[in-house]
C-alpha cells in the first residue's frame, strides 16, 4: 500500500519559554537564532505509524511537507527513519499561512501525487496546537477521516483504527483512501538507523511551487488566509501566597475555610 505522511518543520518545542520572542506590532514569533528547529515531535508518531504499516503490507511511504527555507537535515528525517521519498512545497509563498490555505495546498499536492492508499499527519502540531490540517486535507479531498489513533489495522481495502477519546478509547472503520491523524499514543517513534541517516543525504527530496500544484501565490501561505490573527503575546504568569495562621490547627482550619468560601473556591 502507498501511504503519504504530512510532516512539518517547527521550533524546537523543548526549548525554554524564555526563549521566544513575540514581535506584537507584527503578530510573529521571532525566530530562534540560537536554537534549531526540529521534525514536529507530533509528525513523528505519523511517520512511525507510517512505516509500521509498511513493515506489514510493502508498499512506500511518502513524507510531504510545506514551508519556506525548510533545513533539509530536519526535513529529511524521514528517510533517515525508513519513507522512501519525500516532497517539498518550498517557496515564500507558502510561509505564514493559516491550518486553511496549509491543507488546501496540501491537498492540491496529494492531489497530483494521486497514488495512495492512506494519508497520515499528527494530531497536531507542537508550534501551534490547532489540530485542523488534517480535517482540512479530508475535506478537500473528499475523504473520510479519523482522528487521534492509537492504533490502526488495514485489511480487505478498509483501516481499523482505535482512537483516543477523552475517557478511554473507540473503535472506528473506514474504507480506504482515508486520512488519519496520529495520537502520540501509537507508539514510540523509531531512531534513524546509521545506515539510514547516510542513505539519506544522498537522496533529494522532489520541491514543488505553486505552480506546480496547479496554485496560484495568492491561494497558499499568508496571501491564502482564511483567519486573522488579532493577537499573539506571552501570557503573564503571577502568583501570590497568603500565610493562614491561629492559635490552633482548628482556629487556622476554620481561617482557611472562610477563606476559600471568600474566593469562591468552595
Amino acid at each position: 500500500m502507498n501511504i503519504i505522511v504530512c510532516i512539518k518543520q517547527v521550533a524546537d518545542p523543548e526549548a525554554p519559554p524564555s526563549s521566544f520572542k513575540i514581535d506584537t506590532v507584527a503578530n510573529k514569533v521571532v525566530p530562534l537564532a540560537d536554537i534549531p528547529p526540529v521534525l514536529d515531535p507530533y509528525s513523528e508518531y505519523a511517520v512511525e505509524a507510517a512505516l509500521r504499516l509498511k513493515d506489514a503490507h510493502s508498499g512506500m511511504v511518502t513524507a510531504i511537507s510545506l514551508g519556506a527555507g525548510l533545513l533539509r537535515e530536519v526535513i529529511k528525517k524521514p528517510l533517515a527513519m525508513g519513507a522512501d521519498e519525500i516532497v517539498l512545497l518550498e517557496d515564500e509563498a507558502f510561509a505564514g499561512g493559516d491550518s486553511w490555505s496549509t491543507a488546501y495546498a496540501l491537498a492540491a499536492a496529494i492531489r497530483k501525487i494521486s497514488n495512495y492508499d492512506l494519508i497520515l499527519c499528527g494530531r497536531q502540531s507542537a508550534d501551534w496546537d490547532a489540530g485542523q490540517v488534517g480535517s482540512g486535507i479530508a475535506e478537500f479531498l473528499g475523504l473520510p477521516i479519523i482522528t487521534l489513533a492509537r492504533q490502526i489495522d488495514i485489511s480487505d481495502g478498509r483501516a481499523r483504527v482505535v482512537r483516543v477519546t477523552a475517557d478511554g478509547y473507540e473503535v472506528m472503520e473506514t474504507t480506504l483512501p482515508a486520512v488519519i491523524t496520529v495520537s502520540n499514543e501509537i507508539g514510540e517513534p523509531r531512531y534513524p538507523t546509521i545506515r539510514g541517516i547516510l542513505a539519506s543525504k544522498k537522496r533529494e527530496p522532489t520541491v514543488w511551487k505553486p505552480v506546480d500544484i496547479g496554485l496560484e501565490p495568492s491561494q497558499v501561505g499568508a496571501a491564502g488566509r482564511r483567519c486573522r490573527l488579532v493577537r499573539l503575546f506571552q501570557p503573564a504568569r503571577e502568583g501570590s501566597c497568603q500565610m493562614i495562621e491561629g492559635e490552633t490547627p482548628e482556629e487556622t482550619a476554620i481561617k482557611l475555610a472562610e477563606g476559600l468560601k471568600q474566593a469562591k473556591l468552595l
